[in-house]
């Protein structure tokens, strides 16, 4: 199995702090979350001798750019053209650094605009996206987030695209907290299009999400592990671990817990 971590461990590290990070205990590689203060450097507006330094600085220490973590979002049909071409300007970006994948977001949608409305739409927009996300490498992933945590929804949206390029960013936890399947029900209906995992642990404490170190929640990642190992799952295993523990506290923890389960 192939892991990574998100930025927001360790927000304040340079980017050959993260891949110093990764390199140091036994993470694959790294996923970077843009447009969050993060001084990784890796931006829309990031020069071109930059893009560079990215990838050479990656090849140097045998660590891969998993995801580039955005915060797009493509139900909104208000929003949805701006978002569009914001999305394309991030899979561009994504080529240029050698990304996987990209990671976007379903999102919210305005009380007046029906379920079926805002599928029609992110549907619409992931069609729109798809040839982008083809022509320059990382495949567009929407995760189970948001008002998209609900694997049967994401499941009607994937049918509807169908497209090699667009798949399931796989967040383990949040069709679990949200009620609606366990993990092995989620995966069921998802696995077709499973491209690339989010994993953390935790629940629902007192009304708000609390994270915990993985296998003391209510996360069951023994299945998912289990069950995308029979499958011959090929992406990576990315914790996504904001405003937690300091870093060298649980990026070795969790990767040897979750190795444990292999």
């Amino acid at each position: 199995m192939n892991y990574s971590f998100m930025s927001f461990s360790c927000p304040d590290a340079s980017l050959p702090e993260l891949l110093k990070n990764a390199k140091s205990f036994g993470y694959a590689g790294i996923e970077p979350r843009v447009e969050a203060g993060h001084i990784h450097g890796i931006e829309l507006d990031m020069p071109a001798e930059k893009i560079q330094e990215v990838r050479d600085l990656c090849m140097e220490a045998g660590v891969e750019i998993a995801c580039l973590a955005t915060s797009c979002v493509l139900a909104d049909p208000e929003k949805a053209g701006p978002q569009i071409e914001r999305t394309a300007s991030y899979l561009r970006l994504g080529g240029q650094i050698g990304a996987r994948t990209l990671r976007i977001f379903g999102g919210g949608f305005p009380k007046e605009v029906t379920r079926e409305q805002a599928m029609e739409t992110l549907i619409a927009s992931l069609r729109t996206l798809a040839p982008e996300a083809a022509e320059h490498g990382p495949l567009l992933c929407l995760e189970t987030h948001d008002s998209w945590r609900d694997a049967r929804d994401v499941k009607k949206v994937m049918e509807a695209v169908d497209h090699p390029a667009v798949g399931v960013n796989w967040d383990i936890m949040h069709p679990v907290n949200g009620n609606f399947q366990t993990v092995e029900e989620a995966y069921l209906l998802l696995k077709p299009w499973i491209r690339h995992v989010h994993v953390h642990d935790g629940g629902i404490r007192e009304g708000k999400l609390q994270f915990l170190p993985i296998g003391t929640g209510d996360v069951d990642h023994r299945t998912a592990i289990r069950l995308l190992k029979a499958d011959g799952y090929a992406g990576y295993l990315s914790g996504e671990w904001i405003n937690w523990e300091p870093w060298d506290v649980h990026l070795p923890r969790e990767i040897s817990v979750m190795k444990s389960y292999e």
